[in-house]
């Protein structure tokens, strides 16, 4: 993939024309594979994909179902982000930000979309009927707050990427 560089020269770290120039193939194969394995990682124990190995006690929401299809492919790009560019040099930085919040996104969107008398731990801490009533209207605020963690932790993977590193970009 061809990127033009700007009337300076070369690309500007952080601006569009960056991010794109990083935005190659392998990124949208592991975007594309990595949200189709959200989808079932997420839709099949949670029974919003009916399945013979899990069977939900409740009717599948609307909101399960939105968040489900809103996550997913967030959860993907986000996989996706964590896949150096070529031009990266391998081996000078460590750490990933944001593995953490992505993490947390994801468990609060498979909170979300679960059934809320199949969760086990909610159950424990407050009884078929707490989890009915307690924690049933809470799931599409946690599912909000997934998809939104989800999307600005992506923006912020986004952002970094088109940034670059100094010694990458030289």
């Amino acid at each position: 993939m061809a990127v033009r560089a700007s009337s300076a020269g070369s690309l500007r770290p952080g601006s569009l024309a960056a991010l794109r120039s990083t935005l190659d193939e392998r990124f949208w194969l592991v975007a594309a594979l990595a949200t189709v394995g959200s989808l079932l990682l997420l839709g099949v124990p949670t029974a919003v994909i009916p399945n013979p190995f899990f069977i939900r006690m409740t009717p599948t929401e609307t909101f399960n179902v939105a968040v489900w299809l809103a996550s997913a492919p967030l959860i993907g790009l986000l996989v996706a982000t964590y896949v150096r560019s070529p031009g990266h040099t391998i081996g000078h930085r460590g750490e990933e930000p944001g593995a953490g919040r992505a993490t947390l996104g994801g468990v609060a969107a498979y909170l979300a979309i679960g059934c809320p008398i199949c969760n086990k731990v909610v159950v424990a801490a407050l009884g078929v009927s707490g989890a009915l009533s307690i924690f049933a209207p809470l799931q599409p605020l946690i599912g909000a707050a997934s998809v939104a963690l989800l999307g600005a932790t992506l923006a912020w993977r986004l952002r970094a990427r088109a940034r670059r590193c100094e010694r990458c970009s030289a």
